[in-house]
């Protein structure tokens, strides 16, 4: 038998009037019974005529998402909470997938009539895509966007604190010849994390062993340590720009039988899936990305309902997991 939204209400203790303002993302209803609303649709499967409704509203009923990759695991868990959170709101995800350098693709999504907002995943061209989205018009939200101090609503990760904890990390266990492997510098993620490492090794009055300038992959963390193994000059630690570029060293230095933790203790970031898969497991900066599509989301359709500053920054904090590759310097 078909569930109807008088179900939901009876489910939820709710009148039929606010489950309607749910689906409809009305501002006026209380966070609290927004919740029950959701949760009583998730138990009961209510799907919600999308289409009815966008034709009711006079809206498209589909949210897009660009992005440049799908190999990424964080980005996978972002992209999961955002399509998510957009069902149990009624709407559809389109997604547009390209490269740094195809930056044409995604105008596809940038059209009136194509969608009702967009968010935007770890933009490059971002004050590209900020001014033809404002020029069209579009509501949008950018995700881990690259300028310090964007004119648009935002959800970003605190990467400063995410650097100096990992080399705070470090530091604790005794380390004094640290090194950091950074990404590329064209990311704002990249420069936070390195500045957030240069404070904390400052702080202890220690400076780097060094610092390099990596890609985000695990050739890169290789071909890095193998220069550092055939110049015969080690550090005892390094804090990777991410998990990719640790792994990277990590297999480094096993085949040359130097051995993490013992001989090099190494932190990554981000907590890719594939970090605690690993032996030994990955020490890293997991960032927190179903809270990430969560705000995110909710950013948007606030906007599309007229009900939020179109100029909001949403900080979320990253969280050291600490495993098995990094130990105490003996």
């Amino acid at each position: 038998m078909k569930v109807s939204i008088f179900d939901v209400a009876k489910k939820a203790g709710l009148s039929v009037v606010t489950v309607s303002r749910v689906l409809n993302n009305a501002s006026s209803v209380r966070e609290k019974n927004r919740e029950k609303v959701l949760q009583a649709m998730k138990e009961l499967d209510y799907q919600p005529n999308a289409a009815a409704r966008s034709l009711a509203r006079g809206r498209t009923g589909v949210i897009g998402l660009a992005l440049t990759t799908l190999n990424d695991s964080v980005f996978d868990a972002v992209v999961k909470e955002v399509g998510d959170r957009l069902a149990e709101r009624g709407y559809f995800l389109a997604m547009s997938i390209a490269g740094y350098e195809d930056s044409s693709f995604h105008r596809t999504l940038f059209q009136e009539d194509r969608v009702d907002g967009v968010i935007l995943l770890s933009p490059l061209r971002e004050e590209e895509y900020v001014l033809e989205l404002k020029k069209k018009k579009i509501p949008f939200v950018l995700l881990d966007n690259q300028l310090r101090a964007s004119q648009a609503p935002s959800v970003i990760v605190d990467n400063y604190k995410g650097g100096y904890d990992a080399a705070r990390h470090l530091i604790e266990l005794g380390h004094t010849r640290i090194a950091h492997i950074a990404g590329p510098d064209w990311f704002l993620s990249s420069k936070e994390r390195e500045r957030g490492f240069r404070a904390a090794l400052t702080e202890a009055g220690l400076q780097p062993f060094g610092v390099e300038r990596g890609t985000f992959e695990i050739s890169s963390g290789y071909a890095i340590a193998r220069r550092w193994i055939e110049a015969g000059s080690l550090p005892t630690a390094v804090f990777a720009a991410d998990d990719y570029i640790a792994l990277g060293v990590m297999d480094a230095m096993k085949n040359e039988g130097i051995r993490v933790p013992q001989d090099l203790s190494i932190v990554g970031f981000d907590d890719q899936i594939i970090a605690s898969q690993f032996r030994p497991m990955l020490t890293t900066i997991r960032q927190p990305a179903e809270q990430i599509g969560k705000h995110g989301v909710d950013l948007l359709l606030k906007w599309i309902d007229g009900s939020s500053r179109r100029n909001a920054t949403v900080q979320l904090e990253p969280e050291l997991i600490v495993r098995e590759s990094t130990a105490r310097i003996t």
